[in-house]
């Protein structure tokens, strides 16, 4: 049994992870602004503040938080939010495990395949490939600086490169559930995903099996946002159109945000299936009838 803490831990992701590790018989605390449970601890960014008792006798950090990426457009200042939620917060605990001298095990990091930019390109990105040149490559890369800093302090570092995540309790799947499902754009840009139970397995693999470095955390079959829908619509029996919602729209709606609507490549598993793990959910199909 290990001490676990983990930020952003009342999010879609926290919150199933901290139910699948108290399952396995660890100990989950969890870093709140507004701490309500026994287990939760407060945190001020702003103040540079964490609660000490915390992080007394804290084996691993799974580091989650960090403002939603599709939830408002992206202006200039929205997009400060976006780097500094997940950099600062980073620093912080950095900052702190040093200060009170604490003996981590592993420091386990969120990312996203937006590393590679929102492009859509006939390559097949691993965990080796360059970061891309947009502001998503930017936010994946400056999160993932914040998150290797702990290796010089001889903690080991696992960072999830991860897809959409699915979920029946909100997130990306309840958005698509439209009562006529169609595709977006094109329909021929790429949409890797995630069923949540994997991905937490994931993190709990980086605990169990030592896990280290970077790895790509989506499931091994590939989909266009036309064959997402097409299987989404036979899932939940809706109708589904061929005719993607028009791009000029979608940029009217959400600005610059759109292009994570409307760009994506393949990402390859090739790293983690090697490392042994094996999918529960390895093609939509599963993953949308489990949910």
């Amino acid at each position: 049994m290990a001490k676990i803490l983990i930020t952003g831990g009342t999010g879609l992701v926290g919150k199933r992870l901290t139910e699948m590790l108290i399952d396995k018989k660890h100990e989950v605390v969890i870093l709140s602004r507004n701490p309500k449970l026994k287990n939760e601890f407060k945190w001020d960014i702003s103040k540079n503040y964490i609660d000490d008792k915390a992080l007394v006798d804290t084996d691993y950090i799974i580091h989650l938080a960090g403002a939603g990426i599709a939830d408002k457009r992206w202006s200039k200042e929205r997009k400060k939010v976006i780097i500094n939620s997940r950099v600062d917060t980073a620093n912080l605990l950095f900052a702190k495990i040093k200060d009170l001298n604490i003996n981590l095990k592993g420091f386990i990091s969120a990312s996203g395949i937006g590393y590679y930019g929102a492009v859509t390109v006939e390559t097949i990105f691993e965990e080796t490939a360059k970061v891309g040149d947009d502001f998503l490559g930017e936010v994946c890369h400056k999160w993932e600086e914040a998150a290797h800093q702990f290796s010089t302090e001889n903690i080991p570092v696992t960072i999830l490169r991860t897809g959409i995540v699915l979920s029946k309790e909100g997130g990306a799947l309840e958005k698509m559930r439209t009562p006529i499902v169609s595709p977006l754009g094109s329909g021929n840009q790429y949409m890797p995903w995630i069923h949540i139970d994997d991905l937490c397995l994931l993190y709990i693999r980086a605990i169990d099996n030592h896990l280290k470095g970077v790895f790509n955390a989506v499931a091994p079959e590939y989909h266009t946002s036309k064959t997402f829908s097409k299987e989404l619509a036979k899932s939940i029996k809706r109708p589904f159109v061929g005719i993607g919602v028009p791009s000029f729209i979608l940029k009217l709606l959400f600005g610059e945000l759109a292009i994570i609507l409307l760009e994506g490549s393949r990402i390859s598993t090739k790293k983690i299936e090697k490392n042994g793990y094996s999918f529960r959910f390895k093609t939509l199909k599963k993953a949308l009838n489990n949910l």
